[in-house]
Order: structure tokens, then C-alpha cells, then sequence
């Protein structure tokens, strides 16, 4: 039998809400064993689509793809050494694509039991690409979505 929360995949973006729903993560980790798994998708999908209307040449696509990756490593890096602090390991993926898309088909490959995202406590960020992303994988996800408000995270991760 498969045990509760047995494999999470959080998505990492680099906003404070992102990191604050990592350690949630850890959180449960700690509590339940779980496996985490911190994904950073490299959004191509809206790159391409910058191209395509001539917002950017192809020299320039190619850059911005490289500065999110180089990103996307620093932060899942960070990710790995707050787990590291608490002596917890987690597990780290970059995928390209679509946020929203990417995250809904890596929580099916890996089996995921949760997906968490970090969310923000403002109506305005309603309107933002983030918000977007979170909306869709609600809407597509196959298993629970945990959307964690800041700042129940970090009150959690400096209590353990």
C-alpha cells in the first residue's frame, strides 16, 4: 500500500512564494518521509511565443532561455541547501516547456500524491503569468494541488 504523501513535486519559480511552499515541503518531508521533488520549468512556451510576434530575434531567445536555466539552477541549488540545513534530501529537475503543462505531466511521470505551489496573499497577483500557471495546474492536475499562502512555510521550516 502506498503511503500518504509518499512523492510531492513542487514547483520552484524563485518568488518568495515558491520557496516558502518548499519548505512546506520539507515540513512534510519531515513528518511523513516523503520523497520532494523541486521542479523549475524553463518557460519556452511564452519565449516562443515572443519570437513568434517579433518581440524577440532568435539570438535573443536563445540568451533569455540560457539566463532562465542559469536561474532555474541557482534557485533549485538554494532549494537543495535548505533541505541540506534541516539534513533532509530532496530531489531537483529543470524541465522546458510550458510551466502549467510541464508541472501536470512531471507530477503523472513521477506519480505524484501532491503537487504544492506557493501562492501570495494579494488579489492582484490574480492577474500576473504566475497566477496563470497556478490556475492551470489546478484545473489539469491529476492529484491534490496544496497551495501554500507565505507565511505558513517559513514558520514551519524555523520550527524544525
Amino acid at each position: 500500500m502506498k503511503k500518504i504523501l509518499e512523492t510531492i513535486l513542487v514547483a520552484v519559480n524563485g518568488s518568495d512564494a515558491s520557496i516558502c511552499a518548499f519548505k512546506y515541503a520539507l515540513a512534510l518531508k519531515k513528518a511523513f518521509g516523503s520523497r520532494i521533488v523541486a521542479c523549475y520549468v524553463i518557460d519556452t512556451a511564452t519565449i516562443r511565443q515572443l519570437a513568434l510576434s517579433r518581440i524577440f530575434v532568435p539570438d535573443e531567445s536563445e540568451e533569455y532561455e540560457r539566463n532562465l536555466e542559469n536561474s532555474g539552477l541557482r534557485y533549485l541549488n538554494f532549494c537543495v541547501e535548505l533541505a541540506r540545513q534541516k539534513h533532509l534530501a530532496v530531489e531537483t529537475s529543470i524541465r522546458k516547456g510550458s510551466v502549467s503543462g510541464e508541472i501536470v505531466k512531471y507530477a503523472i511521470e513521477l506519480d505524484a500524491d501532491a503537487i504544492i505551489l506557493g501562492g501570495v496573499r494579494t488579489e492582484a497577483a490574480y492577474r500576473d503569468a504566475i497566477a496563470d500557471s497556478n490556475r492551470e495546474i489546478l484545473k489539469n492536475a491529476r492529484c491534490p494541488v496544496i497551495f501554500v499562502k507565505p507565511p505558513l512555510g517559513e514558520e514551519l521550516y524555523r520550527s524544525m
